[in-house]
C-alpha cells in the first residue's frame, strides 16, 4: 500500500501518494507528476516498479485535485505546477541524482522543469504530451508541411480545450467530458476505476473549474502571479536536463508522429521511444513496458 506526505506552501497544501523505503535517505527521489484527467492514482502501476528498483517515488495531487487543495491564489499556470513539483522535491529530500516524471499537464510543467539551467533534477520523463519547444518557433518548424498536415486531426482530437473556453456551459459537463475522454484517448483500456478516481477528485464544482484553469490560463495567457512568474517562462524551452520522452502508438489524444519533432530538441543523453500498443495513459495501459522504458532511462537507485 502506498504512503502519503502533506505538503504545505503559501499557496497549496499538496497532498502525495509514496512508495519505496522512505527510511533511507539516500536513495533517490521520482517525483510523479500527473494531469488531466488522471489522479495520482494513475502511478499505481508504474511507481511500484520504481520502487523495486531502489528509488522513493513521491507522486502529488496537482493543485485543484481533491485531497490537494485549491489556490489561494487561483493560479493553475504551469509556472505554479512547476513550483509545486519543486515544493514536493524538497519535502522528500533532495539526493542530487533525483528525476522528474510527467504525464500529460505533469509532462507539460516537467519539460518546463527540464529547461530550468539550475534545476534539481537530474533526468526527466515526459510522457503523452511533447515539449512546447518541439513546435517552435512557430512557422519556422522543420518539415513544417509534414506538421501542418496533421493538424486538422489534431484539431479534432483536441475539441475540448476549446470546449473548456466556453463559459457556464462546461462548469456542468465533468461526468459526461471524463470518461468519454478516457473512452477516446486509451482505447481498449477498461477506465472505469480511474474515471471513479478522477470524479472523486474534481467532480465537485470548485475542483472542476480549477481543472478548467489549467486550460484557461495556458490558452488565455494570463499572467501568473509573480511568485510563479520566473518559472512560467521556462515552459516553453527546450529541455537541458536528459529527457526520456514516451508516447503510447494508440494515443487517442496526440499523434505518435510527433516524436520525430520531440527528438530534434532533446540534449545529449535523451531518449524518445514509442510504446506498442499504449494509449494516452499508457503508465496504466502499458504498465510494464512503461516502467522498463523508465528505469533503462533513469537507472536504479541502489
Amino acid at each position: 500500500m502506498p504512503g502519503s506526505v502533506e505538503v504545505v506552501t503559501d499557496d497549496v497544501t499538496l497532498r502525495t501518494l509514496t512508495w519505496g523505503d522512505w527510511d533511507n535517505p539516500d536513495a533517490p527521489v521520482a517525483v510523479c507528476l500527473h494531469g488531466f484527467p488522471d489522479t495520482a492514482h494513475g502511478w499505481r502501476e508504474v511507481a511500484p516498479q520504481l520502487a523495486d528498483a531502489g528509488w522513493r517515488v513521491v507522486a502529488p495531487f496537482m493543485r485543484g485535485y481533491a485531497p490537494s487543495s485549491l489556490s489561494a491564489d487561483g493560479s493553475y499556470h504551469v509556472g505554479a505546477l512547476m513550483d509545486d513539483a519543486l515544493r514536493v522535491l524538497e519535502a522528500a529530500g533532495p539526493t542530487g541524482r533525483d528525476v522528474v516524471i510527467g504525464h500529460d499537464w505533469g509532462a507539460i510543467a516537467g519539460a518546463g522543469l527540464a529547461a530550468m539551467p539550475d534545476s534539481p533534477f537530474d533526468k526527466a520523463v515526459i510522457m503523452s504530451v511533447p515539449p512546447s519547444a518541439s513546435f517552435r518557433p512557430l512557422g519556422r518548424v522543420p518539415d513544417g508541411a509534414k506538421l501542418a498536415a496533421q493538424l486538422p486531426r489534431q484539431l479534432l482530437r483536441s475539441w475540448y480545450i476549446l470546449f473548456f473556453q466556453l463559459p457556464w456551459l462546461p462548469e456542468r459537463s465533468a461526468s459526461r467530458v471524463v470518461p468519454k475522454l478516457w473512452r477516446d484517448w486509451s482505447p481498449g483500456y477498461d477506465g472505469a476505476e480511474d474515471v471513479a478516481l478522477v470524479l472523486d477528485a474534481i467532480g465537485e464544482p470548485a475542483n472542476w473549474r480549477a481543472a478548467l484553469g489549467y486550460y484557461r490560463a495556458t490558452v488565455r495567457g494570463s499572467r501568473p502571479p509573480t511568485r510563479y512568474a520566473q518559472l512560467h517562462e521556462r515552459w516553453l524551452e527546450a529541455p537541458v536536463l536528459p529527457t526520456l520522452y514516451l508516447h503510447g502508438s494508440d494515443d487517442g489524444c496526440a499523434s505518435p508522429d510527433y516524436i520525430e519533432w520531440v527528438r530534434r530538441v532533446l540534449p545529449a543523453g535523451s531518449a524518445a521511444h514509442v510504446v506498442d500498443g499504449g494509449g494516452h495513459f499508457l503508465q496504466l495501459d502499458r504498465p510494464a513496458d512503461t516502467a522498463a522504458r523508465i528505469v533503462d532511462f533513469i537507472g536504479r537507485g541502489s
